[in-house]
C-alpha cells in the first residue's frame, strides 16, 4: 500500500493533544470557572495543562490559557487539554483557563496551577528506560485507568507520553506513574502504551501494548466525515481532484484524515496546524489522463487514536 502525506504547515504557540470544533452555543449566561485544572512540566520547554469540560449546554464557545497574566492561546470547546511550549528551562509558572461562552462572555478565572520546568541538558542524548509491567482496567464507557513502572534516566524522567495505536492522547508529569485516560468511546477496542520523555525531550521506546475495551455500545455518534462531495479540475495538462467534506462530532479536534482512492491507494491529509473551522476542503494530483475514472473516500483520526467510520464512496471522472 502505498502512502502519500500532505501537510499544511502553521506555527503554533500552543500545540494541542486533543483537538475538536467548538460549540458555538449562544446562551447568553456567563460560563463558569473551569475545574480540575492541573500543570506539569512535559520537558524543559514544555508544559502540559489540562482541565475538566463544563457541562453539556453549556454553550462553551473556547476556552483561554494564561501563563501568569498573560493569555498564551485559545482553543476550542471541545478541547480540554494542552502543550504550552516555548518556555524557559527551571522556571516556575502559574496558569489559569477561562471559559469563553456562545456569544462572546469570558467566565472567572480558574484556580491557580503551578508547575516547574526542569533544567535544560543540552548534552543529553540518553532516553530514559522503557516502562514496565503496563496495566489498565476499564472505569466506565468512556474511560480507562492505566499505570506502569517508573523509568529511570541519567537525569531525571520528566513525563509520561501514553499513546493509543500510533497517536499520542495523554501526557502526566514525571512523577506519576498512573492515570486515567477520559474522552474514550463505548464498546471499543484499544492498544495503549506508554513512553518516557526526560528533560532534553529524548523518548524511551514503548511499553509492552495494554489491550482494553470500554464497556457499553457505541451512543450514536456518528465516527464517518459527512456531506462529502468529489470533483476534479484541470490545470496545465493535470487533474487534480477535488474533495470536501463535514467532519464528524468528536470530543476534540481532528487533525488527521486517511483518504482511500481507487484499489488500496490511500493518501494521509494532516492539518499542521488549526484545522479548518466547519467543512473542510482538499485537492491532490491524480495523473495526466483524460476520462479517468476514480473512486474514493475518506475517515478521520478520532480524538482517542482509532480511525472512524468511511464516508460515501464517490465515482469522479477526469474532465467530465
Amino acid at each position: 500500500m502505498r502512502r502519500v502525506v500532505v501537510v499544511v504547515c502553521a506555527l503554533l504557540l500552543v500545540t494541542s493533544c486533543g483537538w475538536g470544533g467548538g460549540a458555538d452555543g449562544d446562551s447568553g449566561r456567563l460560563p463558569g470557572a473551569p475545574t480540575g485544572v492541573t500543570a506539569a512540566a512535559g520537558s524543559a520547554s514544555t508544559v502540559h495543562v489540562m482541565w475538566n469540560a463544563l457541562p453539556d449546554g453549556s454553550g462553551i464557545r473556547a476556552y483561554e490559557v494564561y501563563r501568569g497574566t498573560t493569555k498564551v492561546g485559545e482553543v476550542p470547546g471541545s478541547q480540554h487539554m494542552v502543550d504550552v511550549t516555548r518556555l524557559k528551562p527551571a522556571t516556575v509558572y502559574v496558569f489559569t483557563v477561562r471559559a469563553r461562552g456562545g456569544d462572546g462572555s469570558l467566565g472567572p478565572r480558574s484556580r491557580e496551577v503551578r508547575a516547574t520546568t526542569p533544567e535544560a541538558v543540552a548534552t543529553d542524548r540518553s532516553a530514559p528506560t522503557r516502562p514496565a509491567h503496563p496495566a489498565g482496567r476499564a472505569v466506565s464507557s468512556r474511560a480507562v485507568q492505566l499505570s506502569w513502572r517508573a523509568s529511570t534516566d541519567d537525569r531525571a524522567v520528566a513525563s509520561y507520553d501514553i499513546y493509543q495505536g500510533g497517536a499520542r492522547i495523554h501526557s502526566v508529569g514525571g512523577n506519576q506513574t498512573a492515570t486515567v485516560v477520559t474522552g474514550l468511546r463505548p464498546g471499543t477496542r484499544y492498544v495503549f502504551t506508554v513512553r518516557a520523555r526526560d528533560a532534553a525531550d529524548n523518548l524511551s521506546p514503548a511499553s509492552a501494548a495494554v489491550p482494553l475495551g470500554t464497556p457499553g455500545t457505541d451512543d450514536g455518534r456518528a465516527t464517518a466525515p459527512t456531506g462529502f462531495t468529489a470533483g476534479s479540475h484541470e490545470k496545465d495538462g493535470a487533474y487534480y481532484l477535488d474533495l470536501a467534506w463535514d467532519p464528524p462530532h468528536a470530543d476534540g479536534v481532528i487533525t488527521e484524515y486517511e483518504i482511500q482512492l481507487d484499489a488500496g491507494t490511500t493518501t494521509s491529509l494532516v492539518w499542521g496546524g488549526t484545522p479548518p473551522k466547519g467543512r473542510s476542503a482538499s485537492s491532490f494530483y491524480v495523473g495526466r489522463d483524460h476520462g479517468a475514472v476514480h473512486h474514493v473516500r475518506l475517515r478521520a483520526r478520532l480524538p482517542d487514536g482509532t480511525w472512524g467510520g468511511w464516508s460515501a464512496r464517490r465515482t469522479v471522472t477526469t474532465g467530465a
